[in-house]
């Protein structure tokens, strides 16, 4: 007979992070579905048309990241993401072979503390370098016509801005395949995204584990 678990239940996600996070997503993908296709990878909307639709995804992302920030400041929820060391190691031994062993998951995660150290460098990594590279890049390309008046056409072309915000986008697919990689080493494969639909995370514990912690000391 199968051992049971003992499932604690938290809720993690508040309704806006939620919205947030899907709303992000989705223009995410939608940006990146255009944008390759204005690179000339495939045709779905036809160039002109892609164009626009990707330039409207990108004024509606820097909008929902416009409310997003006013919300993590006044909700105090920037602090999840000030980066740490602490347990970095761990975590990157636990995600290269721990995981692939059935060694428990180094990192507690709680109402105060979401994101694990490597998931904390990760999105710093994801501000610092990956999105100033696409945004740069892209409203560079975007101004494009008004280059004369500020003369940044002497020493700027369109190919290096175009290369540039190429390869930011690449950036951006890894960490996104990445993301969703790491979506799926939750106890089942769909858990962490159920709790980013419901706002209620579970966390499994062993029978050994749980009463251990409940043993007189």
């Amino acid at each position: 007979m199968s051992e049971q678990h003992t499932v604690h239940r938290f809720y993690v996600y508040k309704r806006y992070e939620r919205f947030w996070h899907w709303s992000q997503a989705a223009l995410v993908i939608f940006m990146m579905l255009t944008g390759f296709e204005i690179a000339g990878t495939y045709e779905i909307f036809g160039f002109q048309r892609a164009v626009e639709l990707h330039t409207l995804a990108a004024w509606s992302l820097l909008i929902l990241w416009a409310f997003t920030i006013f919300w993590q400041f006044t909700t105090g929820e920037w602090r999840q993401y000030i980066p740490t060391l602490q347990k970095v190691d761990a975590m990157i031994r636990y995600y290269a072979w721990g995981i692939f062993r059935g060694a428990p998951h180094p990192y507690r995660k709680t109402p105060q503390k979401k994101h694990n150290p490597l998931q904390r460098l990760a999105y710093l990594a994801l501000l610092s370098m990956v999105s100033p590279i696409i945004w740069g890049s892209g409203l560079f390309y975007l101004f494009y016509a008004y280059w004369k008046d500020f003369g940044i056409d002497r020493w700027l072309t369109l190919e290096i801005v175009a290369t540039v915000h190429t390869i930011g986008a690449f950036m951006m697919l890894v960490f996104f395949i990445a993301h969703v990689y790491l979506t799926t080493t939750g106890h089942t494969i769909f858990a962490h995204v159920k709790a980013m639909i419901t706002g209620w995370e579970e966390e499994h514990e062993p029978p050994a584990a749980a009463q251990s912690e409940h043993k007189p000391r």
